[in-house]
């Protein structure tokens, strides 16, 4: 078996995106985040599991009050929802759906925000600091969803 060359890559290269098993070629405009082309050293996909995980921890040494069980209920469906909506942005089948996925998973991450900034850590110093990083994380976590948002439009 001989292998065909399209342009400067050859059909075996594991770069060249030719689509799915249902011939789906993917627009140009929905790549995906990965390691190479993001200067961090992870990407979106693991990034927002993380943040979905980290916020799991902080919700289990909270407070067990009413309020914060309802509303870390809330910021935990939330949290979770950013990366399942980014998954599925990756394997949308249009663009339209591609983008309709971008903004759940940015809304989320500000609904994500909101959870945070309500819950009440009765001032203890540790989880206050685990808060705030966890809302810096949840609004960048928006920034780069809008950037996605105004590349794809």
């Amino acid at each position: 078996m001989t292998n065909r060359s399209v342009g400067s890559k050859n059909m075996s290269d594991p770069d060249l995106d030719l689509g799915n098993s249902k011939h789906e070629i993917r627009n140009s405009k929905q790549c995906r985040m990965t390691k190479t082309e993001n200067a961090k050293t992870y990407d979106l996909e693991d990034r927002t599991l993380t943040f979905a995980k980290k916020v799991r921890a902080f919700a289990r040494k909270l407070s067990k009050t009413i309020a914060n069980i309802e509303d870390g209920k809330q910021l935990i469906k939330a949290s979770g929802s950013i990366g399942s909506n980014y998954i599925e942005a990756n394997e949308a089948l249009s663009k339209k759906d591609f983008v309709m996925r971008i903004k759940i998973g940015r809304k989320e991450a500000k609904e994500s925000l909101y959870w945070l900034r309500l819950i009440d850590t009765y001032d203890e110093v540790e989880q206050e600091n685990e808060r705030k990083i966890l809302e810096s994380e949840s609004s960048e976590l928006m920034n780069i969803f809008g950037s996605t948002l105004r590349k794809s439009e």
